[in-house]
């Protein structure tokens, strides 16, 4: 028997084309009563990349839309139906990754671990996940891991609750989103940015 293809293998696989007797609609596929055992798996995998691949192209279409049309922006993505802020974070990662950093044989979940490090260093982790077929709790596990050593031990975990409205999350997400950053990380550079202001002596 021929071996078994890994997640990475069909990641990794160019797209085969659709068979036209394969009828897709809103709510059911039909397949033809003679489809062969090959075509059938053939189909399976088409359509694992599509699902797959759905998160970058959302990602994608955002992030056009946003620097296409920014005034017209929100109000087009919720004529879509789909979650806003579902959305928002598939347009932070594709801002984070640009097409030729994105790691064809791993998922865009695993993409979205690692967004936060620096280039470099989320390239060898997603190498890694790749190399050894590591689940994204995996990767995450291993990612905390390494950042509790020594090396991070500078870094202190501290959670901190605030109460706004939707309006200044809706204009605060929207103003990360312009630098290329997640909510939390704009919302720490911004407290930094204003903490090194009150430290300027004044004249």
């Amino acid at each position: 028997m021929g071996k078994t293809a890994t997640l990475a293998d069909l990641r990794g696989a160019p797209t085969p084309p659709l068979n036209p007797q394969a009828l897709t609609r809103r709510t059911s596929l039909s397949l033809p009563p003679d489809f062969s055992l090959t075509e059938w798996q053939r189909f399976g995998r088409h359509l694992f990349l599509i699902s797959d691949s759905s998160c970058w192209w959302l990602g994608d279409w955002l992030v056009y839309g946003q620097e296409k049309y920014p005034n017209r922006y929100r109000k087009a993505t919720e004529e879509t139906g789909l979650d806003y802020k579902t959305l928002r974070n598939y347009a932070w990662i594709a801002r984070r990754y640009p097409a030729p950093e994105r790691h064809p044989k791993v998922s865009f979940q695993h993409h979205a671990e690692v967004a936060s490090l620096e280039p470099t260093e989320r390239a060898m982790w997603l190498e890694r996940a790749a190399q050894e077929g590591w689940s994204r709790n995996m990767l995450r596990q291993r990612v905390r891991q390494a950042l509790s050593t020594p090396q991070g031990e500078n870094k202190q975990q501290v959670r901190l609750q605030v109460q706004v409205s939707s309006e200044q999350e809706s204009r605060w997400a929207t103003a990360a989103e312009r630098h290329g950053r997640n909510l939390a990380e704009w919302i720490v550079l911004c407290l930094d940015q204003a903490a090194s202001l009150e430290d300027t002596p004044a004249h």
